[in-house]
């Protein structure tokens, strides 16, 4: 398959997209749905906001882990990156611009958030990782190009989350903010692979600032 997540069904919810004055992309992590991220919608969300979440072929939107070689993950990598970049251009097509437009996700889901926002900078509305952080092998160098142009970005991660070394976190925010984001880092100390109030709290706030 050149393109598994060509035909990703998109779950919506909120305010229908021609009546709301902001929207929210919520991607799933690993063998989730886009049914149970877009349940986070209902504490991080406000009035007037359209939320859209992807589903991924097989429930997995890259194979092996982030940390692996890029080459490892294609060409699922390319396509779901591919996913999130149709969804970002029919939501522009209606008019909103992307100031107006969060991106956010949880664990496999927040990788492909910070690393499309990465590969692909504008002014979104914000940037939201929790449990996650930039795609590639120790050592990989990324996208430098572009400005994301005082985006606020929230990455949130336990210090011992067994899938996301802290390192990769804090390269991550580094990588935003050399990008022009303004970036917020919280690491909770022995915390589970979960998302917790805190976080729910710091994005709950970026988003009812747009």
């Amino acid at each position: 398959m050149l393109d598994p997540h060509a035909n990703a069904k998109i779950l919506h919810a909120g305010t229908p997209l021609k009546e709301a004055d902001s929207a929210l992309i919520l991607i799933h992590g690993r063998g989730a749905t886009a049914a149970s991220i877009l349940d986070l919608a209902a504490y991080i969300g406000r009035p007037g906001m359209a939320f859209f979440a992807p589903k991924a072929e097989g429930n997995v939107w890259y194979p092996y882990s982030f940390l692996e070689e890029i080459g490892m993950n294609e060409p699922y990598l390319t396509s779901a990156l591919k996913c999130v970049g149709r969804l970002v251009a029919e939501i522009a097509a209606t008019g909103m611009k992307t100031e107006k437009l969060a991106i956010g996700g949880f664990s496999q889901g927040a990788c492909l958030t910070l690393e499309y926002c990465v590969r692909n900078p504008s002014r979104y509305g914000a940037i939201l990782g929790l449990s996650g952080g930039v795609i590639g092998p120790p050592g990989t160098k990324w996208n430098e190009t572009g400005s994301l142009g005082g985006t606020p970005a929230f990455v949130g991660c336990s210090d011992v989350d067994f899938h996301i070394p802290v390192e990769r976190v804090h390269e991550s925010v580094s990588v935003l903010q050399a990008l022009g984001a303004v970036a917020t880092e919280r690491i909770y100390p022995g915390m589970g692979h979960t998302v917790n109030d805190d976080e729910i709290r710091h994005c709950r706030e970026i988003l009812l600032a747009i």
